[in-house]
């Protein structure tokens, strides 16, 4: 390694207790680590305390070099776009549904038309939009319940039931968010871009991607 760093003019910062061992002596930054007693029992000597020492020192290094170079979330994406890390920085619009998916109803609707909308789509709620197609709420199976013990009809208006200030999320925003938010109430979000709705999100979208 040190012969490879001195061809390519890499720096080399070196982590040793022995400030002039030959590794010291080659680093271009030593950062000296205290001599202590290994936690090895029976005197076998064997790296416990020093290598400890050395995890916590790399990892304030990675740390300071993630800062001072402004290292973001998407970067991460970049360079490890597998795994549930990865998939927690995929943005929402590359998981979400969109177009003839999106379950909906007018608000002015009968909550006949809102069940068969909300069962055909298979997301558990819909989301219900005035006559200028403005999201004005959503109904959801845990809404349906509830009204469901009080004098609730086929024929009851879906503006009647609906939760007027529905969650939504962005579609630029992180997966990782929206597992945040699905994660605290409900299945689905819509997703909202501009004050019109493009999409919708499902928990079960969030564990195909693999983000749980």
């Amino acid at each position: 390694i040190v012969t490879f760093a001195k061809r390519y003019a890499i720096p080399l910062i070196a982590m040793t207790a022995q400030a002039d061992s030959t590794l010291g002596r080659q680093a271009d930054v030593c950062l000296t680590m205290p001599s202590a007693p290994e936690a090895s029992p029976n005197g076998l000597e064997a790296p416990t305390t020093s290598t400890t020492m050395q995890l916590v020192l790399g990892d304030a290094l990675a740390v300071a070099l993630l800062e001072g170079r402004g290292f973001t979330a998407l970067d991460f994406r970049a360079l490890h776009p597998g795994g549930k890390l990865g998939a927690k920085l995929m943005h929402v619009r590359e998981v979400m549904h969109t177009g003839d998916r999106i379950p909906r109803v007018a608000a002015r609707a009968r909550m006949a038309e809102a069940i068969v909308e909300m069962s055909s789509k298979g997301f558990g709620c819909v989301a219900a939009f005035d006559d200028s197609g403005v999201l004005v709420g959503i109904v959801t199976d845990g809404d349906l319940r509830h009204h469901l013990q009080s004098n609730f009809s086929l024929e009851t208006p879906v503006a009647d039931v609906m939760t007027r200030t529905p969650r939504t999320i962005s579609p630029d925003a992180l997966v990782a968010e929206a597992l945040e938010k699905i994660s605290r109430k409900g299945a689905a979000l819509p997703v909202v871009e501009n004050g019109a709705v493009v999409g919708i999100v499902h928990f079960h979208d969030l564990m195909r991607a693999g983000a749980v």
